[in-house]
């Protein structure tokens, strides 16, 4: 048996530990699975901040066909967010929508072309922008639309020596459980785990993304974190075994979105 076997064997072990010791006796009987494969599309702008009443606009203007590849079962959700927390030379906006196929997802980007909305003149205006197409297999969400909410998005990059499953073991032994939880709570709206379709970055890398009900929900999922590790002394080294956790960055955004 090689090393990386082994490796992933003891993974495995840890985390079964970790549920063990977290999950009340009902959540141990509930098996987490994959749901069907969803995919998002997300266009990131960086807008000058003189445009940012233009973006708003912008992103108004697009409401009536979201709504209605949302109405003709295209999509399942879609939605704009400005960040809060500015990176240098990061994006200050977005706008996103998911659907359960591909060919959803693009024919919703091709309309938009068409449209003539993907070289309006606020988007012109961007100093610099890049899209990504995400593949989500773990997601849940209270259906309908929530303006001014508070969306957090925590980027994780797996180990090279990490297993090939690493991404579904840490979803269904510690994220989902979680979030599961605080979704049941009305601390958050939406959950989702995220990992590059079209890979544009390092494939090793994986978003936990949830949509907070209000800053309180925020606090609330800050805190279900901290009680994980704190009441689960394996947690953290779990984790840490599979995540290279000096490449752990975050997004804080105000998030506007509409889930099916």
């Amino acid at each position: 048996m090689n090393r990386k076997l082994l490796w992933g064997i003891a993974g495995l072990c840890v985390l079964a530990m970790v549920v063990a010791v977290e999950a009340p006796v009902s959540a141990q009987t509930a098996e987490v699975k994959e749901k069907p494969p969803m995919y998002s599309y997300v266009g990131n702008w960086v807008i000058p901040r003189a445009q940012w009443a233009d973006m708003d606009k912008q992103n108004a203007a697009n409401q009536k066909n979201m709504e209605q590849a949302m109405a003709d079962g295209t999509l399942v959700a879609y939605g704009n967010d400005a960040t809060l927390v500015h990176e240098i030379d990061g994006e200050t906006h977005d706008t996103w929508w998911s659907s359960m196929s591909m060919a959803g997802l693009l024919n919703v980007l091709e309309q938009a072309y068409k449209s003539g909305n993907a070289t309006s003149p606020v988007f012109v205006s961007a100093t610099k922008h890049w899209d990504a197409i995400y593949v989500s297999r773990y997601y849940n969400w209270h259906p309908g639309s929530y303006k001014d909410v508070y969306g957090r998005v925590a980027f994780f990059t797996l180990k090279k020596d990490a297993p090939p499953d690493a991404v579904d073991t840490l979803s269904k032994n510690l994220w989902v459980p979680m979030l599961e939880k605080l979704l049941a709570d009305g601390a958050i709206h939406e959950y989702e785990i995220d990992t590059e379709n079209i890979h544009t970055t390092t494939p090793n890398v994986f978003a936990v993304v949830i949509l907070a009900a209000n800053g309180a929900g925020l606090d609330k999922f800050n805190e279900a974190v901290r009680g994980l590790m704190k009441t689960n002394p394996m947690a953290g080294p779990a984790l840490g075994s599979m995540v290279d956790m000096t490449a752990h960055r975050d997004l804080l955004l105000r998030t506007n979105a509409t889930f099916k």
